[in-house]
């Protein structure tokens, strides 16, 4: 007989999310997000694998701003991610194809199999970009690599490494 009790554990489990969750955030404003200087560029996290006090982890979630005439980081990743352009104009190379977009447009990454190489510019010489991405939170059962790897093939040009 097994000295574990792996059905008594899924219900500690299911009680710890319950009181973590308990007095989670449903409602997170922008104003209360710091702005992150990434590999990725000018980003704030609304939902995040380590942001553990709202009450849904299931996605992730985040606001990205590409200055004028600038450009994201360029990414490898599975895909599956919904973008809506909230101000701005630019353009996406998605697999070296260029897809144009503006204010009011969804942009929509397919997910595939081995992956998609992305990246983000900015036409406008004057005017940043701004967009709100969400893709469901697949870290917790895929892994970072969720299947297809996860690399950042460049920085974006707002990125400055610390000296270390």
């Amino acid at each position: 007989m097994s000295a574990a009790n792996h059905w008594g554990e899924l219900l500690a489990l299911r009680d710890r999310q319950r009181a973590e969750r308990k007095g989670g955030r449903q409602v997170i404003k922008q104003r209360d997000l710091p702005l992150e200087t990434n590999r990725q560029g000018l980003m704030r996290w609304y939902m995040h694998p380590e942001i553990k006090d709202t009450v849904l982890s299931t996605y992730l979630c985040f606001e990205q701003e590409i200055p004028p005439g600038s450009r994201s980081g360029r990414l490898k990743f599975q895909g599956g991610q919904v973008i809506y352009v909230i101000a701005g104009r630019g353009y996406t190379l998605l697999d070296g194809v260029k897809h144009p977009w503006a204010a009011g447009d969804v942009i929509n990454l397919p997910l595939r199999r081995g992956g998609i190489v992305v990246q983000h510019f900015n036409e406008d010489p004057e005017q940043p970009v701004r967009f709100l991405a969400v893709e469901p939170n697949l870290f917790a059962c895929t892994s970072v690599d969720r299947g297809s790897g996860f690399e950042q093939l460049e920085d974006a040009p707002e990125f400055r490494r610390s000296p270390t």
